[in-house]
């Protein structure tokens, strides 16, 4: 059996916009290293039921054990301490589903 896909779904509100792109600068290495895909990354959004934050993100990881992984990772940690300064929001690291 196959390992379960591992994903990142991430609702943020960015409030200092001229330094986000040092978060993803500073995130892309732990990104590559694991395996990380976007299927979302911004874009357009309705919000249909209950509040919404202004950025909405969908990564997929091989496994759910690399999402994992990835969020502890000298690299992204580098990266979190980036993001919690500069922007305010959730991240879930969820189990794909079995198909």
């Amino acid at each position: 059996m196959m390992a379960k896909k591992g994903y990142w779904v991430a609702h943020v509100d960015v409030d200092d916009p001229e330094r986000y792109p040092d978060y993803i600068a500073t995130a892309t290495p732990a990104y590559e290293r694991f395996g990380a895909k976007f299927l979302v990354r911004g874009g357009g959004h309705d919000a249909v039921e209950g509040p919404a934050r202004g950025r909405h993100v969908v990564i997929e990881f091989p496994s759910y054990q690399a999402a994992l992984d990835c969020y502890h990772s000298p690299e992204y940690t580098q990266a979190r301490q980036i993001r919690q300064q500069i922007a305010r929001g959730e991240l879930l690291i969820v189990e794909g589903h079995e198909e």
